[in-house]
């Protein structure tokens, strides 16, 4: 009996997926058009007011300036881009890393989740802007400052949900699991990790935009200029010179980039989750 209805099971998930839809398709397209036709509409009505009202550049410059301003000024943008960049992944990496970490070491220890987690908790209700200043006097350079305030504020979204996703294993899977014998090892690499996956993806697309937010809070406060100073010193140089296109131009480049690390992250969710989890599978009725 067990043999033909494993055979089903296995032939079932390698059955390749159904071919998209023409409603599907269209579907997707409308979620890429609407966003992108209120996007021009909004930056028609900018336009039209600064030119209907003449306003001057200084105090809100029109889209064409702020285009011109980021392609002249695109190797100083460009270069504050990266650094800021560099930043926010090497934080949101080490976040994944120590999350994911102490989350396993917590549910595999009731003592270590008493002694760490309350810590945890205060560590991400502090204003990142609070502690600043004290991080770049301990810390050896301004860039270990910036990446130690980042990571702070990226760690405990992946902690948090990767722990709740752990606990969040089916309990009579559990059983199941004990009943045959499996292993701590075992019963965590095959039920609690596989079941804690959606939680964590979830942590993680929340995680990538605050380590971006962290970055730039992180540079504000450490006000560092030269060769290292990431776009929020850009935006702050921008505002002491009046160059307000520029400034614009430093805020799209940032939103942009969040928008870029958010879409990444859900794609990744999306690979991850789209054969097997019911948030990434159409319902068929």
């Amino acid at each position: 009996m067990s043999g033909p209805k494993t055979g089903a099971v296995l032939a079932s998930a390698d059955t390749p997926p159904l071919p998209v839809r023409s409603d599907d398709l269209a579907e997707r397209l409308l979620r890429l058009a609407i966003p992108a036709l209120m996007l021009g509409l909004l930056v028609v009505v900018w336009a039209w007011y600064v030119a209907a009202y003449q306003v001057p550049h200084y105090i809100l410059p029109s889209p064409a300036r702020v285009a011109q301003s980021l392609v002249n000024d695109w190797p100083i943008l460009s270069a504050a881009l990266l650094v800021t960049l560099k930043i926010t992944f090497m934080a949101l990496g080490l976040a994944l890393i120590g999350g994911v970490g102490l989350a396993i070491l917590m549910t595999q220890s009731r003592w270590v989740e008493l002694a760490i987690y309350p810590y945890a908790v205060i560590l991400q209700v502090t204003p990142i802007v609070a502690i600043a200043p004290l991080i770049l006097i301990y810390a050896p350079t301004t860039q270990t400052a910036l990446l130690i305030c980042a990571f702070i504020v990226a760690f405990f979204p992946v902690l948090s949900n990767t722990t709740q996703g752990l606990k969040s294993t089916d309990h009579n899977l559990l059983n199941l699991f004990e009943m045959y014998g499996a292993s701590r090892w075992q019963t965590l690499r095959y039920l609690k990790l596989p079941a804690a996956l959606p939680y964590f993806l979830a942590g993680l697309k929340i995680a990538g935009g605050l380590a971006l937010i962290a970055a730039v809070v992180a540079e504000f406060a450490a006000g560092s200029a030269g060769a290292q100073s990431g776009l929020a010193y850009r935006l702050l140089e921008s505002q002491f010179r009046l160059n307000i296109p520029r400034l614009f131009a430093a805020l799209l480049l940032l939103s942009l980039t969040g928008v870029v690390i958010f879409a990444l992250t859900s794609a990744i969710s999306h690979l991850l989750l789209r054969r097997w989890h019911e948030s990434a599978i159409r319902r068929e009725n």
